[in-house]
């Protein structure tokens, strides 16, 4: 089964919330949805950015499962930027916001 990330740049966070629950926040709603492998946080830059690295089937599953993370982290911080990736090899690559299916006219 494919790994994935999804690398997320933390802005300020929502009233009342500690620094340190936003790692275990996201990590905790990515498992809602996939198996969760490893979480991370680190400053870049001068800015948080955490990762949480998971399992889904495809593609469009860890596309969908990091995207339900960076909506879920709304609730407890702003997302500047974010990205999702997938492992193939010893390299992580892009991935794309899958195409929106129209019906046919």
């Amino acid at each position: 089964m494919p790994s994935f990330r999804v690398t997320v740049t933390i802005g300020a966070l929502r009233p009342g919330v500690q620094p340190e629950a936003v790692l275990p926040f996201a990590a905790a709603a990515a498992a809602r949805i996939a198996v969760v492998e490893a979480s991370d946080l680190a400053v870049v830059r001068g800015a948080a950015r955490i990762v949480i690295r998971f399992t889904a089937d495809d593609v469009g599953v860890g596309w969908r499962v990091g995207s339900e993370v960076v909506d879920r982290l709304t609730d407890v911080a702003e997302p500047q930027t974010w990205a999702v990736t997938v492992r193939d090899g010893g390299r992580w690559y892009p991935v794309s916001a899958p195409e929106p299916d129209f019906p046919a006219p």
